[in-house]
């Protein structure tokens, strides 16, 4: 099974010292003189290269972008946010600049409603769950399922508020209390869950 980590490489320094972190992510405004749309969004840092997405008069241009510190240099742009929540971009080319006020957005709220630990147990068939949502990224989750003393990572497909991975399926309305449906030979035993809270 190979295991692609698509996680960000900030080194401890620089995010002790600058907060590189608070960068990524997709950012939203408009340029103060003409008041046109703008975004520019941070996929990853890795070391002193980002991976970004600048669009701007309906066009989008993606490349890597040079990490400074605490701003991100791509082309003519430069991007700084001192709090992770709102940046300013400036442009500047051939004598001309422009400046815009852009504010972070926030993820798609339907990714974090099954992200999360949960737990259950069933009296009528005492059957226990453990059903672990590492991430979501679009139709594919990293799971670790715990079914009879036995764990099973890897990746599940959602679907909606379902996530399916091999024998089991988990479900959510309101990404609080849940059920794990667990499939036995040609049987099925459903136990209900709830969201464990976050430890820090």
């Amino acid at each position: 099974m190979a295991v692609v980590q698509s996680t960000n490489q900030i080194s401890p320094a620089m995010e002790r010292v600058y907060h590189q972190s608070n960068l990524l992510g997709e950012w939203k405004g408009s340029w103060t003189a003409n008041n046109q749309a703008v975004s520019f969004k941070v996929v990853n840092i890795r070391g002193a290269a980002a991976t970004v997405e600048y669009t701007h008069n309906g066009r989008t241009e993606r490349g890597i972008g040079q990490v400074n510190g605490s701003t991100i240099d791509f082309g003519a742009v430069t991007l700084g946010t001192k709090n992770g929540k709102s940046a300013v971009l400036l442009f500047s080319a051939g004598g001309g600049k422009a400046t815009a006020m852009l504010e972070k957005q926030a993820p798609p709220a339907s990714e974090s409603n099954l992200v999360g630990s949960w737990a259950g147990y069933s009296g009528e068939n005492g059957m226990s769950a453990s059903f672990r949502v590492l991430s979501v990224n679009g139709k594919e989750a990293q799971v670790s399922v715990m079914a009879n003393g036995i764990t099973r990572q890897g990746t599940g497909i959602v679907y909606k508020n379902v996530i399916m991975f091999e024998q089991t399926q988990i479900s959510t309305d309101d990404g609080k209390s849940g059920k794990v449906i667990y499939q036995v030979g040609n049987k099925s035993y459903m136990v209900p869950v709830d969201k464990l809270p976050k430890t820090a």
